[in-house]
């Protein structure tokens, strides 16, 4: 009976992982305010109704799509705005690691760009609090820096945040620069760089 059980739980997580790549990939040409739920289902081969066996809406599925896109990011946040290496060396390390997040995983990439002021109240909250989560560590990492002594935890926390909307911007231009020619990809890389050149300027200058 176990067994049965386990190969009908791993046929469940099958079919809504399959939901969640299908909406993914319809995903690349619309909004998700737009997208119905028979579109997914019928991408993926079953009928409506299996639909609320995974999920109770498009938009409880958007959320889902907000854990999958952002939440494997977290991990990565630490390297991104590591102690390690000067200034510069940090600076360099963060835009190569959008880059290549960019690279390996471009529809989750559009899925945030897109849906971060998008018309789906959850997912917004959703990607609001990862976003937050994602202020709150590099904080805790930029705590660590020797540029950071005397800083108050309110500083620290405002420095996180510009730090994190220029990461999603870099992302979304080298999204936009992917189908382009090389070289609009090294001014997108090139101007991301001096962005946090000059928020790092500021950084060192702030108590001043």
């Amino acid at each position: 009976m176990s067994h049965t059980l386990g190969i009908r739980q791993a046929q469940k997580q099958k079919t809504r992982q399959a939901l969640l790549d299908a909406a993914l990939a319809l995903l690349e040409e619309q909004s998700l305010s737009s997208l119905g739920l028979r579109e997914v289902t019928r991408a993926v081969g079953v009928a409506p109704t299996a639909f609320y066996r995974h999920f109770r809406s498009t938009a409880d599925l958007g959320v889902e799509l907000v854990e999958e896109a952002l939440g494997s990011l977290h991990p990565m946040i630490g390297s991104t705005v590591s102690a390690a290496g000067d200034s510069d060396e940090r600076i360099v390390r963060a835009v190569g690691l959008i880059a290549r997040h960019v690279d390996a995983y471009p529809a989750h990439v559009r899925f945030i760009a897109r849906e971060r002021h998008g018309g789906v109240q959850p997912v917004r909250e959703a990607i609001r609090r990862q976003l937050a989560r994602f202020a709150e560590e590099v904080k805790v990492a930029l705590a660590d820096h020797p540029e950071s002594a005397g800083w108050s935890d309110e500083d620290l926390l405002m420095l996180a945040g510009l730090y994190v909307d220029q990461m999603l911007m870099t992302a979304s231009q080298l999204l936009e620069a992917l189908e382009g020619p090389a070289e609009e990809r090294d001014r997108v890389t090139r101007m991301a760089i001096r962005r946090l050149r000059l928020i790092d300027l500021g950084r060192r200058h702030w108590q001043d």
